[in-house]
């Protein structure tokens, strides 16, 4: 069994093929030179305070340990057809069964006008290194220019804000979050930035980088010494071209999420398109944390031929900016045009429902960490699923 990709996805998928029985030999490759390790705190405990690989790497189980770790190696090139994947040191690694968990990489901004050394710096959050090389620029006073107001655009700026930074946040959405979250909740979450000092302008893109930071697609100019990319994910499938694959977004796959039907071939995580039969028969990406664990689980039986379930995972996330937490069952950004105030007052702390054709798909708490088990459990129990 050869695993492409290790991070979350990959580590758990490791792991289930052991766990499903598979006693063979087991390659996990990645093209990052550290071991599995945990991304959310990289844009916040990590961007915030030097935090050595130790605190944030994954534990590995013994059921893993005799597996062939191919660590700072990326894949370059696969025929499905011969059953072989190709490597960047110009190595070949055939096998029996194959789990795609290449995940994600930052998309970057597509604007003119820096020259090399010029202007402010530039970066993403992604991996270690990238939070490492972001930490040492977020001085007290550093004037930050974050682009992009989603769950990693409003941890950067709240960890930076905190540290003392001068952080101006621009984003073409109205509100911050407006996609998971909604108008009213994006709003109240942009009100609790502003009120620590953090400055939006929405409604805007990035017309060109200048010597001195940035200028607006209004002609607005902002100052920035840093500017950190958050404009989104592009999947990693390259790799995997001149297979006929559908790679449109991501990597489509089946309810058992084989790889368009093959029996050889799974995919996990970020990377993989799948229907979810809780909500629907659409095939989407969920770039949620337990994502991984979830579909690793199912691949790894589905590719040992041991699955007759159906596969219905309830998505979740949460998010840490200032002191407050945001935590979300189901899949709220299929309920957006439905929102109804379940519990609570947003100025303070409040449950919202997200309902689509008058169900309830998704939920996200501000606070009220208490009341989670019990919309858990009612998102877990309404579902569409025949049992026979």
């Amino acid at each position: 069994m050869v695993v492409v990709g290790a991070s979350l996805g990959g580590l758990r998928a490791a792991e289930q093929l052991r766990a499903a029985g598979h006693a063979g030999e087991l390659v996990v490759v990645g093209d990052e030179p550290h071991p599995p390790y945990n991304r959310p705190p990289l844009s916040k405990e990590v961007l915030a305070a030097e935090v050595a690989l130790d605190r944030v790497a994954f534990r590995t189980r013994a059921s893993v340990a005799d597996a062939d770790w191919r660590l700072g190696t990326a894949v370059t090139g696969a025929d499905l057809a011969a059953r072989v994947v190709r490597l960047a040191d110009g190595t070949e690694v055939s096998y029996d069964g194959l789990v795609i968990a290449t995940g994600l990489r930052p998309r970057r901004l597509d604007a003119p006008g820096q020259d090399p050394g010029a202007g402010p710096s530039r970066h993403v959050v992604r991996t270690l290194d990238d939070a490492a090389a972001l930490r040492a620029r977020l001085k007290p006073e550093v004037r930050l220019a974050v682009v992009g107001a989603g769950f990693i655009g409003c941890e950067v700026a709240a960890t930076a804000r905190t540290l003392g930074a001068d952080v101006t946040v621009v984003a073409p959405e109205s509100e911050p979050m407006l996609r998971p979250l909604g108008a009213d909740f994006g709003a109240e979450l942009r009100r609790r930035h502003q009120r620590r000092g953090v400055r939006f302008l929405l409604g805007r893109t990035v017309a060109r980088f200048t010597g001195t930071g940035l200028e607006l697609s209004d002609g607005t100019s902002v100052d920035a010494d840093v500017v950190v990319e958050a404009v989104g994910s592009v999947p990693c499938v390259e790799w995997l071209e001149g297979n006929g694959l559908d790679l449109s977004d991501g990597v489509l796959c089946d309810g058992a999420l084989r790889v368009e039907g093959r029996p050889d071939v799974v995919a996990v995580g970020d990377v993989a398109r799948f229907p979810n039969p809780r909500y629907d028969d659409v095939p989407r990406r969920v770039e949620h944390w337990s994502i991984p664990t979830d579909t690793a689980k199912h691949a790894a039986r589905s590719l040992l031929g041991e699955n007759g379930r159906p596969f219905m995972p309830l998505p979740s996330f949460w998010s840490d900016q200032y002191d407050l937490r945001l935590q979300s069952f189901g899949a709220p950004a299929l309920g957006g045009g439905d929102i109804r105030l379940l519990e609570g007052d947003l100025s303070e702390e409040a449950v919202l429902g997200y309902h689509r054709d008058g169900r309830l798909v998704g939920v996200v708490m501000l606070g009220c960490g208490g009341s989670l088990p019990r919309y858990r459990k009612l998102l877990l129990d309404d579902t569409r699923v025949p049992t026979s």
